[in-house]
């Protein structure tokens, strides 16, 4: 137990050594021009922004990291997101920051705007923009201009969440350039620091080259110009600080909103304390463990009322509340288990039983409007003979249904492994949770490595043997290290945060109250679907 808890713990400071160096942005260099122009950073007016009382959960800390080494990095994706109380209401709240690359969007930033917008799309939460933007990174234009899911997408959000009647705030704290400048424009309110923030559709070098006027981007865009000139933008606001206080008084006069009226009750503690989630979670990932124990770390004490308890036992099932917050618990179990028939099952392994129990789980959270909360730690569906015989895909693809039509909130957390199919019946990514986050014990991928290394080896070396090529067991031993080296790499949790697989990383102690306010988040959005699963097959 001590060893386990001695992994988890350098990891968990490993990770918090990094990040703490993404949180610097561009640099203290970067940070000190800032300052020097009168401006704060992204953080700092983050900081500024929120109830001095209440903390910033930020999401997508990771983004992009190691990613675009060839144009010197981008921490963090150049912008900082995540939710914090901003006058007493919860709000998503999105910042340029100017000191990674004078704030210029790479595809991974344009990938992390979206994704905070689909917060607060999903949930009904006001955003806020505070925008300091050089505008595109031109090198990577392709990569971010002309899609789905590239830039354009922002602004009809903004068109969408107007309709829905989210409220969007957005302030010019910097530059605001080119397709840029309709993201603050299409807001609802949008306030201008005199000075520093400017907006336009292209800046002064341009409209010389375009059309041979001199102009200088105060005159062509400034706080001036567009708060008494244009009409573009509604307040001026003399500095950072004017302005972030402005936006506290404009969401303090918000009205009231309607909310999904989830159950809660007055919190109580978990039975385990946050000191255990460390030594539950084995150091060797291979290892069987109790994940009850687990959650039992999160939960309110006695809260948990399991169901289906002895059927289908590599998933745990059942309902329980989590800081007084109602929800419905589909968990892996790691155990090695034995079946009602006497068979014994594989620990983190989803059997036939278990599918199908957790299915009608699902479907029954649906009916009773509980949301859901998986968690992951799952090598994938049972294989074999035995398995397709008992129709282990037809049990699949029940649970697979269920989850993709629940119409509740999903929350996941990936605590350990997160394999093939098994991430999606668990509500991977691609299942739409509401929130997804990670420990740093965590390993996304099709299989684990070890195995995906041999097949990986295997096809190499048959397609190697075929062109005349023969390796002795010293070459096949070092291309199999080769290749796994390189499937590990891409499992590790990093390399997920940095793509946006997950929201964030984060310490097991504060799980508890990330699931808090990814509920109390959820919440606000009052309209629920009725349920409908489809065609399923019994």
């Amino acid at each position: 137990m001590k060893d386990t808890l001695n992994s988890n713990t350098i990891k968990i400071e490993e990770l918090e050594a990094i990040a703490g160096k993404i949180r610097l942005g561009g640099g203290q260099k970067r940070i000190d021009k800032e300052h020097s122009k009168g401006k704060k950073t992204a953080r700092e007016r983050i900081n500024h922004l929120i109830d001095s009382d209440t903390d910033f959960q930020e999401i997508g800390l990771w983004a992009a990291y190691n990613m675009y080494e060839e144009a010197g990095g981008c921490p963090a994706a150049g912008v900082v997101i995540g939710m914090g109380y901003v006058s007493g209401r919860l709000c998503m709240i999105v910042a340029n920051d100017a000191t990674v690359k004078a704030g210029a969007w790479f595809p991974m930033t344009c990938k992390k705007n979206l994704r905070a917008q689909e917060i607060a799309i999903e949930n009904h939460l006001p955003i806020i923009y505070l925008v300091d933007s050089a505008g595109v990174y031109l090198p990577m234009q392709d990569e971010i201009f002309p899609d789905k899911e590239h830039f354009g997408r922002i602004f009809r959000n903004n068109a969408v969440m107007s309709a829905k009647g989210i409220p969007q705030i957005a302030a010019i704290m910097g530059s605001c350039v080119a397709g840029g400048a309709y993201l603050p424009i299409m807001s609802d309110e949008a306030l201008i620091v005199e000075g520093t923030g400017s907006v336009f559709l292209a800046g002064s070098y341009l409209v010389k080259a375009a059309i041979g006027e001199n102009v200088d981007n105060e005159t062509l865009g400034g706080a001036t110009t567009h708060t008494e000139i244009s009409g573009v933008t509604d307040y001026k606001m003399p500095d950072d600080d004017t302005c972030l206080n402005t936006i506290r008084d404009l969401v303090d006069k918000m009205g009231p909103f309607q909310k999904a009226g989830f159950n809660r009750s007055e919190p109580t503690a978990p039975s385990g304390s946050t000191e255990d989630l460390n030594e539950v979670l084995p150091a060797d990932r291979a290892r069987p463990y109790d994940m009850m124990k687990l959650i039992e770390c999160l939960i309110d004490a006695d809260s948990f009322t399991e169901y289906k308890k002895g059927y289908g036992q590599t998933l745990i099932t059942g309902y329980a509340r989590i800081d007084g917050w109602s929800i419905g618990i589909v968990a892996n179990q790691r155990k090695v288990v034995r079946s009602k028939s006497g068979e014994m099952q594989i620990g983190g392994v989803i059997y036939s039983d278990s599918a199908d129990k957790a299915a009608r789980f699902i479907m029954n959270c649906n009916q009773k409007r509980i949301p859901l909360l998986f968690l992951h730690d799952v090598s994938g569906f049972m294989v074999g003979k035995r398995s397709e015989h008992g129709g282990i895909i037809k049990d699949g693809a029940k649970m697979v249904n269920a989850v993709s039509n629940s119409v509740v909130p999903k929350i996941s957390i990936v605590v350990g492994n997160s394999y093939g199919a098994g991430n999606y019946a668990m509500c991977g990514k691609a299942y739409d949770p509401r929130f997804i986050y990670a420990w740093p014990s965590a390993k996304i991928a099709v299989m684990g490595g070890a195995q995906a290394a041999k097949t990986l080896m295997q096809i190499e070396v048959s397609a190697m043997e075929k062109r005349g090529q023969k390796l002795t067991e010293e070459e096949k031993n070092t291309f199999l290290q080769e290749i796994t080296e390189r499937y590990d790499a891409q499992t590790r949790v990093e390399y997920a945060a940095a793509r946006l697989w997950v929201d964030e990383i984060i310490r097991p102690d504060e799980t508890r109250a990330r699931i808090s306010r990814a509920l109390e988040a959820a919440n606000h959005n009052p309209d629920i679907p009725e349920f409908k699963s489809g065609v399923l097959q019994t």
